[in-house]
């Protein structure tokens, strides 16, 4: 990892009763790199990703952004500091067009309200469109979201991520329910984009073709521990990771 880390974990923790669902769990991604964060279900993956999006307050720890202790600020408050996020099932508006989507992420970054006199197609327009362009969809910009084949929404959802220029991008299973095909060719553009912007990257992922192929580095979490963390070689050929994935088909997919 080169470079001050964009993000850095340090102890976070959080308990559901007498379940430890995340328990002292340390990590940093560094600008422009991809850190896949990997464990099978029920390994407490999207517990974490929902306290360093402020969706969940820690029971304990601390997370750093560029510098500045963000531990238990809330999602809207995050976002603002430059933390953009992608869910496993695509949060678009389904009735409005493509470019309308991303000029709402655009208007909620810059906090600005419309009018009759300022109609919010009127807003961003030209930045929405530059994103679309950046994420490949720059030609289907008035298609109604409604009506996007699911490999394009994920990219329409990217293009949303990236509207309040995020010095950290979050992804929560951005492949799920794509084709082959398209699970690399999403991973790809995001490497690309990431190492262009200088964007650190986290992001979980069950498919292991994605992980060991886009991802800089990867950590391994398994009962709300860590148990691994290195190169895709080194995590693929780590015999603990072997055994948490037995009986999976996950650790030689």
């Amino acid at each position: 990892m080169s470079g001050a880390p964009v993000l850095e974990v340090r102890g976070l923790s959080k308990r559901f009763g007498g379940v430890a669902a995340v328990d002292g769990v340390d990590l940093a991604v560094a600008p422009g790199e991809l850190l896949a964060l990997i464990g099978p279900n029920g390994a407490g993956k999207s517990t974490c990703f929902n306290m360093l999006n402020g969706q969940l307050k820690p029971d304990g720890g601390t997370v750093t952004l560029l510098g500045r202790d963000v531990t238990g600020l809330p999602p809207r408050a995050i976002w603002q500091l430059g933390v953009g996020r992608t869910f496993q099932i695509t949060a678009t508006f389904g009735s409005m067009s493509v470019r309308e989507n991303v000029q709402m992420a655009l208007i909620s970054h810059h906090r600005r309200a419309f009018s009759i006199f300022s109609p919010a197609t009127a807003l961003h327009r030209d930045r929405a469109e530059a994103l679309l362009t950046q994420v490949d969809m720059g030609g289907q910009a008035d298609r109604i979201c409604g009506v996007l084949a699911y490999g394009d929404l994920k990219r329409v959802e990217l293009a949303m991520a990236l509207a309040n220029d995020p010095k950290l991008l979050l992804m929560d299973e951005p492949t799920a329910g794509m084709a082959p095909r398209e699970r690399t060719d999403l991973m790809a553009l995001t490497a690309r984009l990431a190492r262009q912007r200088g964007i650190a990257v986290l992001f979980t992922e069950h498919d292991m073709d994605v992980v060991f192929g886009q991802a800089d580095r990867v950590v391994v979490l398994d009962h709300g521990k860590l148990i691994a963390g290195g190169s895709p070689a080194e995590i693929r050929a780590d015999a603990r990771v072997q055994a948490v994935y037995l009986g999976t088909g996950a650790a030689g997919a």
